[in-house]
C-alpha cells in the first residue's frame, strides 16, 4: 500500500527549498513486430491493465494522482488574471476585418528596403519573406501563377518518392492553379487584397480547408467527418488573398512528437533527410523550412507547433489559449490546444498572427481577452523597451538537455541580449515539473479519448497506427478521479508561474532537449514508440499548453551535426507582443549564422538545392 502524500497549498511552499526533478520517462522503445506485439498486449483487458499499471507506477504517475492529497480546487481550463499592460504596441479590435488588421500589422514592422533583399551578392542565407513576395508581384519580377508552378512541381516530386515522404496529405494542383490565377489577375488590375495576397500557405491536416478532407493523419477520419467549409482561421486567411496549397502531413491524430506517419509516409527534415521533422505539425514545418511556403498553420496541444519549428530551424508561435477561434478544427473542444502559425521569420509570424487572431464568442465571454496586440518594432523607443525586459531562467531546468550544445547555444543568446540590448536575466524556480508533465498527459489524453471514443466504439480504432493505439490504451487507464486530480495540479502550477511573472516578463528555455532524432528505417512501415525521445522533445513546452500561455520558438543556431536549435520564450497570458518583440531581436542576433537547409527550394527564382 502506497503512503499518502499531503501537499502544502502552493502559496505556502518554500520555493528556495525546491529540488529539480528530471522528467525522464521510463518505457520501452518499440518498432516493427515488437510494437505490434506490445499493442496486442496493452489492448488485452487483463494483461493490458497490468502492463499499464506497472508503467504508470514506474513513472510515479499513480502516486501523484492517487496517493497525493492536493489542496487546490480543480481548474478545468486555463483561468487568467487581469492582463498586464504592454508598452510600445499596436492594438487591434477582434471585430476588425482580417485585412484591416494585416494592414495595421505592416505599420509595426521596420521599413522595407527591397535593395537589401534583391541583389546578386552572396549574403548569409535568408528566407524570402512575405513582403519580398509582395514586392516581387508588384514590381512584376514574378507572378503568383509562376510561383505556383514551381511549388506544384516540387510537391508532385515528393508525392512520388519511395519510400513515401509526402509534405502534403491532400493536394490538388488545379485548385492551386485556380487560386494563383485569381491572385495574378488581381495584381494585373492593381487591386490586390492585402500584403498576404498571393502568399502560399499550407494547413495542417487537422484543420478544415475546403474542399480538402481533414484526415488528421489517419487513413479513415474523412469517412466519418465531412468538411463543408473552411475553419474560421482558414477563412480569415482566404479573405486576405492567401493561396492555400493543401493539407499538410502530421503525426496521426496529433498523438506524437516525431512526425512519424505510417499511413501516408513520414515527412523528412529539410536539414537532414534521415532525421525527423518533429511533430505533430511535421508537414507544416518541413514545407516552411524547405522554402515552399512562407508560413503554415498548425495546431499545438503539447508543443506540436514549437517542437517541429525548433527541429526544422523556423519560427513557431503558440498563442494564448482562446486567442484564435478553433471552430473547424478536429480538436476544437479541448483545453490545451490552439491553432497557430509556423513561419520562416518572426515578421511573417506577426503578419499571419494578425490575420488569424480573434476569439470565439464562447471564449470572448469566459476568458475576456484584451485587444490583440503586436509590438511596434519601428518605434524609436524600442531599445528602451527592450532594456526593461526581465528574462526568467530556471537554470536546472534550462540545462536538463540531452546535449550541452543546446543549452550552451541558448545561454549565449541570453548573454548577447544582455550585452547588446540590456535585457536582464533573473534566476527563478518553477516547482513540480514532473507534476506538470502528469497533469498535461492526463488532460490532453482524456480530451483526445473523449473525442475519439464514438469512432472507436464503431470499430474505427483498429485502423489507427500502432503508436496511437498505445497512447489510447494509456489514456483509457486514467479514471475520472485522475482527471480531477490533474486539474487540481493545473491550478497549483498556474500559481507558481503567475508568481514567477511578478518578477520577470518572459521565461526562457531551450525549445527542445534534443535536436532532430534519426528516423529508424524499421519505423517507417509500422511506426515507432519512443517515450524517452518524447520526454526530451516535450521537456520545455508543456506550460504553454497546460496553462494556456503564449510561447514562441526562434532558431538560434545549429549543433555540430548542423541540426537546428531553438530558443523558447514563454510569456504572460495575452503577452504575445512582448515575446514577439524579444523574438525579433533574437532573430536579428542569429541571422548571420542561419544555415540553408540541405533540401531547399527558391520558388521565387525557381532554384533548388
Amino acid at each position: 500500500m502506497g503512503k499518502k502524500q499531503v501537499l502544502l497549498p502552493a502559496e505556502e511552499v518554500d520555493i528556495s527549498a525546491v529540488k529539480y526533478q528530471p522528467q525522464n520517462i521510463k518505457a520501452p522503445h518499440l518498432m516493427g513486430l515488437a510494437l505490434k506485439l506490445f499493442v496486442w498486449l496493452v489492448e488485452s483487458p487483463l494483461i493490458g491493465s497490468i502492463i499499464l499499471s506497472a508503467m504508470k507506477k514506474r513513472n510515479n504517475v499513480n502516486h501523484l494522482l492517487r496517493n497525493t492529497e492536493i489542496p487546490e480546487k480543480p481548474m478545468f481550463r486555463p483561468e487568467f488574471p487581469p492582463p498586464v499592460p504592454e508598452t510600445g504596441i499596436e492594438s487591434f479590435d477582434e471585430d476588425q476585418e482580417p485585412i484591416e488588421r494585416v494592414g495595421k500589422a505592416l505599420g509595426c514592422l521596420v521599413p522595407y528596403d527591397p535593395s537589401q533583399r534583391f541583389h546578386d551578392d552572396s549574403p548569409p542565407f535568408l528566407y524570402w519573406r512575405i513582403r519580398d513576395f509582395a514586392y516581387a508581384y508588384r514590381s512584376k519580377r514574378a507572378t503568383p501563377s509562376a510561383v505556383a508552378e514551381h511549388i506544384i512541381s516540387v510537391v508532385e516530386e515528393y508525392n512520388s518518392k519511395k519510400p513515401p515522404m509526402p509534405l502534403l496529405i491532400s493536394f490538388n494542383a488545379e485548385e492551386v492553379r485556380k487560386q494563383a490565377a485569381a491572385s495574378t489577375q488581381r495584381f494585373e488590375k492593381g487591386n490586390s487584397l492585402s500584403i498576404l495576397d498571393g502568399i502560399f500557405m499550407a494547413i495542417k491536416d487537422d484543420i478544415d480547408c475546403y474542399p480538402y478532407p481533414s484526415k488528421s493523419g489517419t487513413s479513415w477520419l474523412h469517412d466519418v467527418r465531412v468538411v463543408g467549409k473552411d475553419a474560421v482561421c482558414v477563412s480569415r486567411l482566404r479573405s486576405c488573398g492567401v493561396i492555400l496549397i493543401g493539407k499538410a502531413n502530421m503525426h496521426e491524430m496529433g498523438m506524437g512528437t516525431t512526425g512519424n506517419n505510417p499511413n501516408h509516409g513520414t515527412s523528412r527534415n529539410p536539414h537532414s533527410n534521415d532525421r525527423y521533422t518533429g511533430g505533430s505539425s511535421s508537414g507544416p514545418a518541413a514545407l516552411v523550412a524547405s522554402g515552399l511556403c512562407s508560413a503554415a498553420i498548425g495546431t499545438d496541444g503539447g508543443g506540436s507547433v514549437r517542437i517541429p519549428s525548433s527541429l526544422c530551424g523556423i519560427v513557431g508561435l503558440k498563442t494564448t489559449y482562446g486567442r484564435i477561434d478553433m471552430k473547424g478544427s478536429v480538436c476544437d473542444c479541448g483545453t490545451v490546444e490552439v491553432a497557430s502559425p509556423l513561419a520562416a521569420t518572426v515578421e511573417d509570424a506577426m503578419i499571419v498572427y494578425s490575420a488569424v487572431a480573434g476569439s470565439s464568442l464562447d471564449d470572448s465571454i469566459s476568458l475576456r481577452p484584451p485587444p490583440i496586440c503586436l509590438p511596434k518594432l519601428s518605434t524609436i523607443n524600442n531599445s528602451d523597451i527592450l532594456r526593461s525586459v526581465r528574462l526568467g531562467k530556471y537554470s536546472e531546468w534550462f540545462n536538463d538537455v540531452y546535449s550541452p550544445e543546446i543549452s550552451t547555444k541558448c545561454e549565449d543568446i541570453l548573454n548577447r541580449l544582455s550585452e547588446i540590448f540590456g535585457c536582464r536575466t533573473i534566476e527563478i524556480i518553477l516547482p513540480e515539473q514532473q507534476e506538470m508533465q502528469v497533469a498535461h498527459v492526463v488532460s490532453i489524453g482524456s480530451e483526445s479519448l473523449c473525442a475519439l471514443n464514438p469512432d472507436c466504439e464503431d470499430g474505427w480504432g483498429t485502423k489507427l497506427s500502432l503508436d496511437t493505439r498505445v497512447s489510447l490504451a494509456l489514456f483509457k487507464s486514467f479514471s475520472a478521479a485522475d482527471y480531477v486530480a490533474a486539474q487540481r495540479l493545473r491550478r497549483r502550477i498556474m500559481y507558481y508561474y503567475m508568481e514567477a511573472f511578478k518578477k520577470v516578463d518572459i521565461i526562457v528555455t531551450p525549445t527542445t532537449g534534443i535536436t532532430a532524432p534519426k528516423i529508424p528505417s524499421s519505423s517507417l512501415k509500422y511506426g515507432e514508440s519512443d517515450y524517452e525521445v518524447t520526454s526530451y522533445l516535450m521537456r520545455f513546452v508543456l506550460a504553454g499548453n497546460l496553462l494556456g500561455l503564449p510561447a514562441i520558438s526562434v532558431p538560434v543556431g545549429h549543433d555540430k551535426e548542423g541540426l537546428p536549435i531553438g530558443l523558447q520564450l514563454i510569456g504572460r497570458p495575452w503577452g504575445e507582443a512582448t515575446i514577439l518583440r524579444v523574438a525579433s531581436v533574437v532573430e536579428e542576433l542569429c541571422c548571420g549564422s542561419r544555415k540553408r537547409p540541405s533540401t531547399f527550394y527558391d520558388v521565387l527564382k525557381d532554384e533548388r538545392t
